[in-house]
């Protein structure tokens, strides 16, 4: 089997194709189809098998609401003209609201009606139905952007879309918000470079100060994101600096251009914005929210931008944290912040995205009662309720900084009256920088899946979704999914070329949450690996799932154990450094003695943290008896010979855990190297840079190993109960 290493049509040149490679079209472009409907997304459906036509042989027919008709050729020498009027067709691609439909079409949409049992047709907002009705393949949809995602769910089955019988699918978003947040800067930073936590190069908007001159990336983004469910992204950094908080003024054109390459493809843009524009760009004395005039000047602000940007999403806002301005400064709360924004959105259908990420970053490291992960719970809880229905709270996961094990945030379940989002780390701060194999799917599947009322109540993904316990209850509508995207410049957009599949899996899991892990590294194998030759494609998968389907545990294995947290370099975040924010003013400790390790957060000696949560699990996690293991350390401090549930003791398990780490990381790379001279080719510059990452995993991994070990034997004076050699 050969591996396609080349771009698809849409990509510029000498950039990886990721999961849309022209191989992954080949299905659909070797046969009839027929489009029916109009719009800008359903040309773009149509220009995209088109293309796929052109490369296969196969012919599409495009037919508008008025019964008009318009067909390109195959674009091979000698092909068949493209479809006509009449003739028998594969595929049907048809928008409901473009009446009459066809004869087949119809036929499914009754269908679908009566097997609900209700009568209903509509496959709803971004949804789309798929049928085999009379040997054809039917997508139907009520709206453009759900026969788009049709399209490509077609493109994720393949052949497999085309034969045999088919149940009518109906397939919906569990969410309408699935955002993808860029923490690009507009201006190099001195010390974050182009983009802030970015480990795949330049931003693909922005370069030196400036829009890039070469949008066409831009567009090929785009496709990718919707093809895998994303229709949102924000285009600025969080951290709002002075280039880009003048992109909702003067550089509001830049910001248009953008938007113009993604709305092919149904993605909505939306601007991180500074929280004291008024003052910095409107020259006015204050930002108090309350002030009629600061009022004013967004409301002013914003209609420019809906000027500009009809389909514009809304804002992100980052307030009151780490250095950025807020309410704070004069005396008024998260609500009365959020507030003022959303009014000012209101009349225009955009949201304000409000991030929960709020904490003491100066804190006194002797001061043991002060506690960043009770932050963001007791400066948000209070306020549910006071938000505008247009304001979406914005919550990290977990309630500390994104690390490698954490528990949920507790706001998740604080705050039943206030629309939240959950957002997620795509790009790889604290889980190896995309210089490490670590596929996120398992943690970001076991984070959506919990339930913080317990086993009878809701998950993760309900609260996101806006789904509630029953048809009675009140609460406000979800917030959706949001990542912090982990793409850039580098000719594989994620750096790592298998650091792809956490984009592609984000997208997926923000789509339909309770899809399985290993099932969409399967989706993304097929897609980015399509055969060009024939072969046996199993040897690639297996070798594949072999190296990432349990990445994530492997790399937290060989680094921090059982949910401390943090042990990195400060400022990079690359690499072990124990003590590194140990006597810091940013509250990230493991109160590492020789005596013990963890932090006590219980409410009977530690923090109080525990008590942040609903029961059963406020009960649970405040006993070092019932703590699951791997938060033990996030919740307790504990004893070295504190024995584990493996019966292990605490020292003994972060001796063997980073041993054993260690040696997953040196198999993987065996498994890849095994790959050449297997009866699988994979293209030899992708190939070689995998290669060279792994290289590097392993070197970290066994400094990670050394730095650890050596640390908690010194600390403990405990030896390894296996003799192993310990620095």
């Amino acid at each position: 089997m050969t591996v396609s290493d080349l771009p698809s049509p849409l990509d510029p040149a000498g950039v990886h194709a990721a999961w849309l490679p022209p191989e992954a079209l080949r299905a659909i472009g070797s046969r009839r189809t027929l489009v029916h409907g109009d719009g800008l997304l359903v040309e773009t459906v149509h220009d995209e098998v088109a293309r796929a036509c052109a490369r296969y042989g196969g012919s599409v027919l495009h037919r508008a609401p008025g019964g008009g008709c318009t067909g390109r050729p195959g674009g091979r020498p000698g092909a068949r003209a493209v479809g006509r009027e009449g003739e028998p067709y594969d595929l049907v691609l048809a928008l409901t609201t473009a009446d009459p439909l066809p004869a087949v079409a119809e036929a499914v949409r009754a269908g679908f009606g009566r097997n609900r049992g209700t009568g209903d047709h509509a496959a709803g907002a971004e949804g789309y139905v798929i049928d085999r009705h009379d040997d054809i393949t039917v997508v139907i949809a009520d709206d453009p952007a759900g026969l788009l995602y049709g399209l490509f769910h077609l493109v994720r089955l393949g052949g497999r879309a085309f034969g045999g019988t088919r149940r009518a699918e109906h397939h919906r978003p569990a969410t309408p918000r699935r955002i993808l947040d860029h923490w690009d800067n507009v201006d190099v930073h001195p010390v974050m470079g182009q983009v802030e936590r970015g480990y795949a190069g330049g931003s693909i908007f922005w370069l030196d100060g400036a829009l890039r001159d070469d949008l066409s990336r831009v567009r090929a983004y785009g496709r990718l994101l919707a093809a895998c469910g994303v229709n949102a992204i924000t285009v600025n950094n969080v951290n709002v600096h002075a280039g880009e908080a003048r992109l909702l003024t003067d550089r509001l054109g830049e910001v248009a251009a953008i938007a113009g390459e993604l709305r092919p493809y149904g993605i909505q843009v939306h601007l991180s914005v500074g929280f004291a524009s008024p003052v910095t760009l409107g020259g006015l004395p204050t930002a108090d929210p309350l002030d009629d005039d600061v009022r004013k000047w967004w409301a002013a602000a914003t209609e420019r931008v809906y000027e500009a940007l009809p389909d514009f999403g809304g804002y992100l806002v980052k307030a009151d944290s780490e250095g950025q301005p807020g309410p704070f400064a004069y005396g008024r709360t998260h609500a009365d912040g959020a507030n003022v924004l959303a009014e000012a959105l209101a009349p225009f259908g955009g949201i304000v995205r409000w991030r929960a990420f709020v904490y003491n970053h100066r804190q006194d490291w002797r001061d043991r009662s002060t506690d960043r992960a009770r932050a963001a719970c007791d400066h948000f809880a209070p306020l549910d309720g006071l938000f505008r229905d247009n304001v979406i709270l914005q919550v990290k996961h977990g309630p500390i900084d994104f690390q490698t094990r954490e528990p949920v945030s507790p706001v998740i379940a604080a705050m039943p009256s206030t629309r939240v989002a959950v957002e997620l780390q795509v790009t790889q701060e604290y889980t190896g920088q995309q210089r490490h194999v670590c596929y996120l799917a398992p943690m970001w599947s076991e984070v959506l899946g919990f339930r913080p009322w317990g086993p009878g109540g809701r998950a993760v993904a309900d609260v996101a979704a806006g789904n509630t316990a029953s048809d009675t209850e009140d609460g406000a509508a979800g917030g959706g999914l949001v990542g912090v995207s982990n793409v850039g410049a580098d000719r594989y957009w994620t750096g790592h070329p298998l650091a792809q599949a956490n984009l592609y899996a984000f997208g997926r899991l923000a789509w339909s949450p309770d899809l399985e892990p290993a099932a969409i590294l399967d989706e993304w194998i097929d897609l980015t690996f399509a055969p060009v030759t024939d072969g046996d494609p199993e040897r690639l998968r297996d070798a594949l799932h072999a190296i990432m389907d349990d990445s994530w545990r492997t790399y937290e294995s060989y680094t921090a154990p059982l949910g401390v947290g943090f042990m990195v370099r400060p400022g990079h975040h690359y690499g072990p450094d124990v003590d590194g924010y140990e006597y810091t003013p940013w509250g990230t400790y493991h109160f590492a003695d020789r005596d013990g390790v963890g932090v006590d957060r219980t409410r009977a000696t530690g923090t109080g943290f525990t008590g942040q949560y609903p029961r059963p699990w406020s009960e649970v996690y405040e006993s070092v008896e019932r703590c699951p293991d791997e938060l033990l350390l996030f919740f307790h401090h504990v004893p070295y010979g504190h024995v584990l549930r493996s019966g292990s003791t605490v020292i003994q398990h972060i001796y063997d855990s980073h041993f054993a780490g260690v040696e997953r990381v040196a198999e993987a790379r065996r498994r890849w190297d095994g790959l050449i001279g297997a009866g699988v080719v994979v293209a030899p510059a992708l190939h070689t840079r995998v290669r060279e990452l792994l290289d590097e995993q392993l070197r970290s991994a066994e400094e990670w190993r050394d730095q650890i070990n050596a640390y908690f034997f010194r600390k403990s004076g405990v030896p390894d109960a296996h003799g192993r050699r310990i620095p």
